[in-house]
C-alpha cells in the first residue's frame, strides 16, 4: 500500500519563527537564520520549500513564523499563498507551533499527510531526502503512528538530541519496511563520553526535529498528552478565517505554556517510528558547522566578501561591505556587518548567543 494508491495529500509545515541567535551578527530578529543566504545560493527557507517541488504542491506549503518576519518571508516566498502564512503571536516552542499549524491543514483534509521540517536545514542529497520522506509519509499512513526521521551519526555529537531505536526482534508493532525501526527512547544532549557511547552502541540516531504523520493523529495524540493545550487549539478552530481569528489566537498564546513537541508528545506516545536519514543533513547550528561544510582553500580558510589572507590558515571570514585583512591568525571566525563585526575562536560560536542574551539585557535593541 503506498500513499499515491490511497490518494492521501501530503502537506508541508515549515516552522520560520526563531531568531538564529548563534548567527548573530547576520542573523537578527527581523532578518534571522532562515532568511539569509549561509551557504550557496537562495535563503535557508527558500531552499527548504524549492527542495519539496514534485513533492508537495506550493498551495498546501504552511509557513509558521512570527509579526516581524512574515512581510519578509512573503517576498521570498511569493509562491506560497498568503493565508498559509500563520503568524504566532509570541513563541511557545514546538508543540503549539505544531497544533495551530495543524488546524489549518485539517481544514482541508483531517486526515491528510503532515510533514514537518525546520526552515533552516541543509540537505545535501535532495533525491535521498524525498525518497525517505515518501518511506515516513507511508508509516504515517499505513499506521497512524507519529514518524521521525533519525540521522545516522557520523561522529559523537553533543550538540544534538538522540533517538534509540528498538531491534527488529524487539518490536511489537513492527514495520516490514527497510530503515524503519520503532523508538526505544529519546535522549537529551549527552556529554562527550555517552555520544561515544551511544555511536558505539549502533542503535542510536540523531534527533533531526523533521515529523511526519496524520493531521487526525497528531491532534488525538495532543489530545492525548496535551490535554491543556488541546483545549485551547479546540477553541481556535471556529474562528479561523475569520476576523476574530487574530484577537483568539493572542488570548489562547497568552494562556498556552511552552513545550517542545519530544517532550510534550513523541515521548509519551505509543506507536512512534523512525526513518533512517543519511542524505547529507546538518542543522548549521552554528558557526563552525557553517565553516565545516562550507569549499575551503589550500590553507582551509573560506571567504566571502573583500578579504585578503596572509599567513592564515583554518578561517572563516565573511564581510557585507569592508574590506577584511587577516595577518598570521589561525583557528578564527570573522563575521562584519554593518553595525557590528564578531570575532571568535573556533570551536567556541556555540557561545555567540551569550552575546545576543547580553544584548537584550543591557536593551541594546539596535543590535538585536
Amino acid at each position: 500500500m503506498t500513499i499515491m494508491e490511497n490518494q492521501q495529500t501530503i502537506y508541508a509545515v515549515i516552522m520560520a519563527g526563531g531568531v538564529g541567535s548563534r548567527f548573530w551578527p547576520r542573523s537578527r530578529e527581523k532578518n534571522p537564520k532562515q532568511l539569509l543566504e549561509i551557504i550557496g545560493e537562495g535563503t535557508m527557507i527558500q531552499n527548504t520549500v524549492k527542495r519539496l517541488h514534485g513533492f508537495v504542491d506550493e498551495k498546501n506549503v504552511f509557513i509558521v513564523t512570527n509579526k516581524l518576519q512574515k512581510n519578509a518571508i512573503i517576498k521570498q516566498l511569493p509562491n506560497v499563498p498568503v493565508e498559509n502564512i500563520i503568524v504566532e503571536p509570541v513563541g511557545r516552542n514546538t508543540a503549539p507551533c505544531i497544533g495551530l499549524a495543524a488546524l489549518f491543514v485539517e481544514r482541508l483534509d483531517p486526515k491528510g499527510i503532515m510533514i514537518v521540517l525546520p526552515a533552516d536545514h541543509l540537505i545535501a542529497n535532495e533525491p535521498e531526502f524525498i525518497r525517505v520522506l515518501q518511506t515516513a509519509s507511508q508509516v504515517a499512513h499505513i499506521t497512524a503512528g507519529l514518524v521521525t526521521i533519525g540521522i545516522h551519526p557520523t561522529h559523537p555529537e553533543t550538540g544534538y538530541g538522540y533517538i534509540q531505536a528498538k531491534d527488529k526482534s524487539e518490536e511489537t508493532q513492527p514495520v516490514n519496511i527497510t530503515g524503519v525501526f520503532e523508538v526505544k527512547t529519546f535522549a537529551e544532549k549527552p556529554n562527550y563520553a555517552m555520544a561515544v557511547t551511544f555511536l558505539e552502541s549502533g542503535d542510536f540516531f540523531w534527533n533531526s526535529g523533521m515529523f511526519i504523520w496524520r493531521v487526525d493523529t497528531i491532534l488525538h495524540e495532543i489530545q492525548r498528552s496535551l490535554p491543556e493545550l488541546h483545549g485551547q487549539l479546540v477553541n481556535l478552530r471556529p474562528s479561523i478565517g475569520t476576523s476574530l481569528f487574530e484577537q483568539n489566537l493572542e488570548i489562547a498564546y497568552g494562556m498556552m505554556r511552552g513545550i517542545s513537541i519530544d517532550y510534550g508528545v513523541m515521548e509519551k506516545a505509543l506507536r512512534v517510528y523512525v526513518v533512517k536519514g543519511d542524505f547529507g543533513w546538518n542543522d548549521l547550528g552554528s558557526w563552525d558547522e557553517v565553516y565545516r561544510m562550507s569549499k575551503k582553500d589550500e590553507d582551509g580558510n573560506h571567504s566571502y566578501g573583500k578579504v585578503i589572507s596572509v599567513n592564515s590558515k583554518n578561517t572563516y571570514v565573511h564581510t557585507s561591505d569592508k574590506l577584511i585583512a587577516t595577518v598570521g591568525v589561525e583557528d578564527i571566525i570573522v563575521i562584519n556587518t554593518p553595525d557590528a563585526i564578531l570575532v571568535c575562536k573556533k570551536g567556541a560560536s556555540q557561545d555567540v548567543k551569550e552575546i545576543v542574551d547580553h544584548l537584550k539585557r543591557k536593551q541594546m535593541n539596535e543590535y538585536l
